[in-house]
């Protein structure tokens, strides 16, 4: 179209990250567990803040009891970035050297994809129980330490998904599943 050719160029570029090597496929990985883990997080933290936002409007003085519950499902987001820097250092994306393979990339996209559905989730759960607990909170101050016991009982599946995907990231770009610079060369 418009005698402009750019069908070779991406092509080679695709070969490169989907074919060749898998580093296309863990950086979509990558960026599934950043993205959703912050969408939950996003979610969470407006479900536990507009909780709070009625209440502190009348009672200003437990805004440090409940700043901890609005902010609690935030977590998760940094949860995914963690997995997200992992995979990104550990498949080359980051820097040159060694890759990882079209079969361990596709094994990161669907580690990225799972770990990011499951910090959502929790972190969307996370946000309800928070809710809950900034209620609980504002009738019962005396009990904030208590409350905040509930929303930690959910944070621990954010927490469960994200040692569960370092073991895989870990696994996946170890070993055989990589590519060296001499192979990607053709030596």
């Amino acid at each position: 179209m418009n005698g402009i050719e750019i069908v070779e160029p991406l092509e080679g570029i695709f070969e490169y990250l989907f074919v060749t090597t898998g580093v296309g496929l863990a950086g979509i990985g990558a960026m599934l567990a950043v993205g959703l883990a912050c969408i939950g997080s996003a979610r969470g933290i407006s479900t536990g803040a507009s909780q709070a936002a009625g209440i502190l409007s009348e009672k200003p003085e437990l805004f440090g009891k409940l700043f901890i519950l609005m902010s609690l499902p935030g977590t998760q987001g940094f949860y995914g970035l963690v997995a997200a820097i992992l995979i990104a250092t550990n498949t080359g994306i980051m820097e040159g050297g060694a890759v990882v393979g079209p079969l361990a990339g596709g094994a990161l996209l669907f580690v990225g994809l799972s770990m990011g559905l499951a910090e959502w989730r929790s972190a969307t759960f996370q946000g309800e129980t928070c809710a809950a607990c900034i209620n609980w909170t504002s009738k019962r101050p005396e009990d904030a330490g208590r409350a905040l016991i509930l929303p930690v009982l959910v944070e621990t599946y954010g927490v469960v998904a994200l040692l569960a995907a370092i073991l895989m990231i870990i696994w996946l770009t170890s070993g055989d599943l990589m590519i060296s610079a001499a192979e990607l060369s053709g030596g």
